[in-house]
């Protein structure tokens, strides 16, 4: 009965971690919070600023960095910064940064508008932006 309960434990929260990977969200913790060229180490976009945090060894942050370039590529006044988490620890903790890749999505003024963690999909950066673009 114990090995049941446990494999059914397991099996809800894999499902709910797998469909929770990778949606963009709002959160309330980034309410306010605001980033700049000096934080990020570049310029931001005219009109939005996608924000990829990844490390070295990680499978999924090279498929967000191709998506993520792609989107950018298609959207004009858009910019892509990606940062490596172990080289900006101050950084990562102070937007509390659990995993890599997390995408921010900020508006013209450097506001988080949205954030994912895990490898985002390209139609939910598209309709992110869009509410970047449009606030």
């Amino acid at each position: 009965m114990v090995c049941i309960a446990v494999l059914a434990a397991a099996s809800v929260f894999g499902l709910l971690h797998q469909r929770r990977n990778g949606r963009l969200t709002v959160r309330k913790r980034d309410d306010g919070a605001r980033l700049g060229a000096a934080e990020i180490g570049a310029e931001l976009g005219e009109r939005a600023t996608l924000l990829q945090f990844s490390s070295a060894f990680c499978q999924p942050c090279r498929a967000t960095r191709r998506t993520l370039g792609e989107v950018a590529g298609m959207v004009d006044g858009v910019a892509h910064v990606e940062i490596d988490a172990e080289d900006r620890l101050e950084l990562v903790r102070s937007l509390n940064i659990l995993r890599t890749p997390t995408v921010l999505v900020l508006d013209a003024h450097g506001a988080v508008v949205r954030r994912a963690s895990g490898q985002p999909r390209k139609a939910d950066i598209i309709a992110a932006l869009g509410a970047a673009i449009r606030d």
